[in-house]
């Protein structure tokens, strides 16, 4: 399995890619801490037995890299040094706004933070179009 990775600073949105191509939301977790996220990361990929995570990278439309970006990306790295699986970086441009366009058609009422989770699976699902085969 892959884990997916919507990096925020407030929330990260974490999905798991089935070998199949599946993808679902997993959860989202609150920041309390950076060292209490990697612990938390962690333990999802081990109970989950992930070789491999995608971590979207929000560059800017004309694919400048802002803080947002330059923070994702060092998290990434210390999810490398924390775990024993690959990291990877995805472009993940328009997966916040893909998942909102998604949960738009859901029931109101729904919890706060699973836009996250569903921007993670909209993460996973376009890196596996660009990896599968």
């Amino acid at each position: 399995m892959i884990l997916g990775v919507d990096y925020g600073r407030r929330r990260i949105g974490l999905a798991i890619l089935h070998g199949d191509g599946l993808v679902l939301p997993l959860t989202t977790i609150q920041q309390v801490s950076r060292k209490d996220s990697l612990v938390r990361i962690g333990r999802y990929v081990a109970e989950f037995e992930c070789r491999q995570v995608i971590v979207g990278l929000p560059a800017n439309a004309d694919a400048s890299k802002g803080t947002s970006a330059q923070a994702a990306e060092r998290f990434a790295e210390e999810l490398r040094q924390t775990l024993s699986v690959t990291v990877e970086l995805h472009d993940e441009r328009l997966s916040s706004f893909e998942a909102r366009e998604r949960m738009r058609d859901l029931p109101r009422g729904r919890a706060p933070g699973q836009d996250d989770a569903l921007a993670a699976c909209v993460i996973l699902e376009s890196w596996w179009q660009q990896h599968k085969g």
